[in-house]
């Protein structure tokens, strides 16, 4: 964990709502990473420029 940062997701809780929307699991394993990839870093991006690029 880094103060202001996301580094990931909770990754079993991902799989459990995968699993709970009915989705199969190695469709949600094999795609889960890629979408953590894309939202961590956008996220960390719109953190950045919302607070002017403070981090802590």
């Amino acid at each position: 964990m880094l103060p202001g940062a996301v580094v990931g997701w909770d990754m079993a809780a991902a799989l459990a709502l995968g699993d709970a929307l009915g989705l199969p699991s190695a469709a949600t394993a094999e795609l889960l990473p890629i979408i953590e990839a894309v939202m961590v870093a956008k996220l960390n991006e719109q953190m950045e420029q919302s607070d002017g690029g403070k981090t802590g």
